[in-house]
């Protein structure tokens, strides 16, 4: 394993903290997340940067079984998501449109995975 060191804000090294071990993962998964054919491309100037950020955001603070199980999009990231579902199907998508749409469906199919996980977490601590 190669060694590297990151230059990060305060707030953001107090909580990766808590997930030392797992920044390897988590590098690995943000960047599974950029757009394809965009390897350049940064969340910040990205169009689809609100559900990333609402993701990370979640995620960095540690979410409990419960809290992941509860987890949905703000309303605004789910009106955008509705707004791309609906012109997809009426005229169809510009190519910036359609990255914006498939990362809201690899943001959704990551939830899936946690959710699951979640769950199985919660019935090994609460058998019936």
């Amino acid at each position: 394993m190669t060694t590297i060191t990151l230059d990060v804000p305060a707030e953001l090294a107090t909580r990766l903290a808590p997930r030392r071990n797992q920044l390897p993962d988590l590098l690995a998964l943000a960047l599974d997340l950029l757009p394809v054919g965009q390897p350049h491309a940064t969340l910040a100037s990205n169009a689809t940067s609100l559900a990333y950020d609402e993701m990370i955001r979640f995620l960095a603070h540690g979410a409990t079984s419960q809290q992941i199980l509860a987890f949905k999009l703000s309303p605004g990231a789910q009106a955008r998501l509705e707004e791309l579902l609906d012109k997809n199907r009426e005229t169809g998508l510009a190519a910036e449109e359609a990255s914006e749409l498939e990362t809201y469906a690899q943001v959704n199919h990551l939830f899936i995975l946690l959710k699951a996980r979640a769950r199985m977490a919660l019935a090994a601590c609460n058998p019936s």
